[in-house]
C-alpha cells in the first residue's frame, strides 16, 4: 500500500479511516456524492477528496515519564 499524501503512516491513515467508517455506520452523513453504499469505501473517498482530517494528540504524562522527561505536576490551588 503506498503512503497516501497528508500521513505519516499506513497505520494512521487505516485508524482515520475506520473511526470515520464507524462514524458512518452510526448516522453520520457522507461528506461527498458517491455511488458505494459500504461505509469502509465511502470513509476512504472522503478521504482521498481531503474532507477528513486527523489532529495528533499531545503524549500522554505515563508516556512521557517512560521516555525520561520529567512530568508536568499538577498546580495546587489553596
Amino acid at each position: 500500500m503506498k503512503l497516501k499524501e497528508g500521513f505519516d503512516s499506513n497505520y494512521r491513515y487505516v485508524l482515520v479511516a475506520a473511526r470515520r467508517a464507524r462514524q458512518l455506520s452510526g448516522g453520520a452523513p457522507a461528506l461527498v456524492e458517491t455511488n458505494s453504499r459500504k461505509v469502509c469505501k465511502i470513509a476512504q473517498q472522503e478521504i482521498d477528496a481531503g474532507k477528513v482530517q486527523f489532529v495528533k494528540g499531545a503524549a500522554k504524562p505515563e508516556a512521557v515519564e517512560a521516555l525520561g522527561a520529567p512530568a508536568e505536576q499538577p498546580s495546587e490551588s489553596k
